[in-house]
């Protein structure tokens, strides 16, 4: 259990970790399924001929569907709603009680969550595809009312530990192919991360050295568990989301890039948003200041992956960087969005009304595929 001391609950407000039902499902080429395949030779992985390692995966494209909040779960039970979630990843393809910041958030803390997701997990790899679970803590962007109902106590190592524990119930019962920690969006670990929310002043404060020792606790905890070439860490930079954002970000997560290139050398990847998308998810113009070649340049030659307002055209600019390409609200209007790429077909539309929907599969699962030539 969670356990809050005071200062904490009146810095942070609110915490909770949930898992996030889309996180990362790879898609590899040689899988049976119409989502497979070799896809625009420019967003290839690697040549035709070669695959090129991801952590402890192998990789035929570019062509990532990006973590993202879905909200179809069972409302008692906050395990994923069958078969509409499978359905959902088959195409494209909390760690506690009181660990759900507000309704219809996925967890996979019990045994019936865990089932749940085994038969999503299942039915992804029967495609020949790999799937990513993403772990999260809401921090003070939860619903006070709806985390009070639960438990809205909290204690960093526990709260570690919890980690470590949801990313043992991914990998090493529901069968997911590793976890990505998130450290973005202005949730907790980012929370912890920034200068003008992270007012503490012990271990976990103060300092860029201190304000990135959350996330590389939580990093050293579920590698131990599960080995670090299964996981992967997203995070933006800069994101202003949630009353976040540092005037100057690049030292504190250059710090966090470095650590973790030291610490972990197999760690699978780095999953980074770019400056060209709000905190709403609409796109914007970036600050002439704000790129993340910062980044890119720490953590070369290792996987990594762009996310945020990529389009075909854009995307084979940056696979030519050498990155992935991670789609969202594309991948989830297009569920054969590779072919659509590498075919140049025109994409559908996307229906922002249906993205946090929660129950059945409108705007989930009902989006038509290309005609087959």
């Amino acid at each position: 259990m969670l356990r809050l001391s005071a200062t904490l609950w009146k810095d942070f407000l609110t915490h909770s970790l949930r898992s996030y039902q889309s996180v990362l499902s790879v898609l590899l080429g040689d899988g049976n399924s119409r989502r497979s395949g070799q896809y625009l030779d420019v967003l290839d992985y690697a040549a035709s001929t070669t695959k090129r390692a991801f952590g402890r995966f192998s990789l035929s494209h570019r062509v990532i569907l990006s973590s993202l909040t879905r909200m179809r779960v069972d409302d008692e039970t906050r395990a994923p709603l069958l078969p509409v979630v499978k359905e959902h990843y088959t195409q494209r393809t909390m760690v506690a009680a009181k660990a759900g910041g507000y309704p219809n958030l996925p967890e996979i803390w019990s045994a019936e969550q865990i089932a749940a997701w085994k038969e999503v997990v299942d039915a992804v790899h029967a495609q020949g595809n790999y799937i990513i679970l993403q772990l999260a803590g809401l921090g003070r962007t939860a619903m006070p009312m709806f985390l009070a109902s639960k438990d809205p106590s909290f204690d960093v190592v526990e709260y570690v530990e919890l980690f470590g524990v949801a990313a043992e119930n991914a990998v090493l019962k529901a069968g997911f192919d590793g976890v990505e920690i998130h450290g973005a969006n202005g949730y907790l670990i980012d929370q912890f991360l920034q200068s003008n929310s992270n007012q503490r002043n012990d271990a976990y404060g103060g300092s860029p050295e201190k304000r990135t020792k959350f996330a590389l606790d939580i990093a050293e905890r579920i590698s131990r568990a599960i080995g670090e070439d299964r996981v992967g860490m997203r995070v933006s930079p800069w994101a202003k989301g949630h009353g976040l954002g540092m005037k100057d970000p690049k030292p504190t997560y250059s710090h966090r890039v470095r650590e973790l290139k030291r610490r972990y050398p197999s760690f699978a990847y780095f999953h980074v948003v770019e400056p060209r998308v709000d905190e709403n998810h609409f796109d914007k113009e970036p600050g002439a200041d704000q790129s993340n070649d910062f980044i890119r340049e720490i953590w070369a030659p290792k996987p990594f992956i762009a996310a945020g307002g990529y389009t075909r055209e854009n995307g084979i600019v940056a696979a030519e960087k050498g990155d992935l390409i991670a789609y969202g609200r594309w991948y989830l209007a297009n569920p054969d969005l590779p072919r659509r790429l590498k075919e140049d077909i025109p994409l559908n539309k996307y229906d922002r009304s249906t993205f946090y929907l929660a129950g059945d599969g409108k705007g989930y699962t009902d989006y038509p595929f290309a005609q087959e030539n």
